[in-house]
């Protein structure tokens, strides 16, 4: 059984809070007014927006230190939903982690929506969890719970491959910003 830390209780942060007690975990859940209360969690998931990251790092980076941090943000421009705000060939995952260097980021839960994690499926698809990251076994400590909560986890490859995970999340959020797709709908990934 993991402990898991969740900063964030918006629709993802509590989305995820399910599935980490379906699967028979233990959950801390933080908000803003929570910032005196300390991280307990093995596994920290950072569902929060891209642009509460550096508040993040400032507040409790030391806290996250030795830990497995999730992040879930997605850099995308959320006045024109035109583009992405980190350089084309990096990620919000990569820089988090150099602002983190002894926390094993691992970018997870960004390409799905908080609707197809709590139903766990997208259509008549079980809910695929794309996970990327340079630690093996912090890749495998999220599968576990995500497994353990009956959704699919995919090893998406090393942190280098959170850049295509957020511009397949950017592409998912600018459908569904235009209409042109649920937000309890979404990309699936079929074996």
């Amino acid at each position: 059984m993991a402990n898991i830390s969740i900063l964030g209780t918006g629709n993802m942060g509590q989305a995820i809070g399910g599935l980490v007690a379906k699967g028979g975990n233990t959950v801390q859940q933080l908000n803003t007014s929570s910032a005196g209360e300390a991280v307990t969690g093995d596994i920290v998931v950072l569902a929060v927006p891209h642009s509460a990251l550096a508040d993040i790092v400032a507040t409790r980076g030391d806290q996250l230190a030795g830990k497995i941090v999730v992040d879930l943000t997605n850099p995308v421009d959320l006045a024109t939903f035109d583009n992405l705000t980190v350089p084309a060939d990096g990620s919000a995952a990569a820089e988090l982690a150099k602002e983190l260097p002894q926390s094993k980021v691992v970018k997870a839960f960004n390409t799905n929506f908080a609707g197809t994690l709590a139903t766990g499926s997208v259509g008549s698809e079980t809910t695929a969890v794309l996970i990327a990251g340079d630690d093996a076994d912090a890749k495998a400590a999220v599968a576990e719970f995500v497994s353990a909560a009956g959704l699919r986890a995919v090893d998406a490859g090393s942190l280098k491959r959170a850049r295509e995970l957020e511009s397949l999340a950017f592409l998912q959020i600018s459908l569904a910003a235009g209409e042109k797709l649920s937000w309890n709908g979404g990309f699936a990934a079929v074996a």
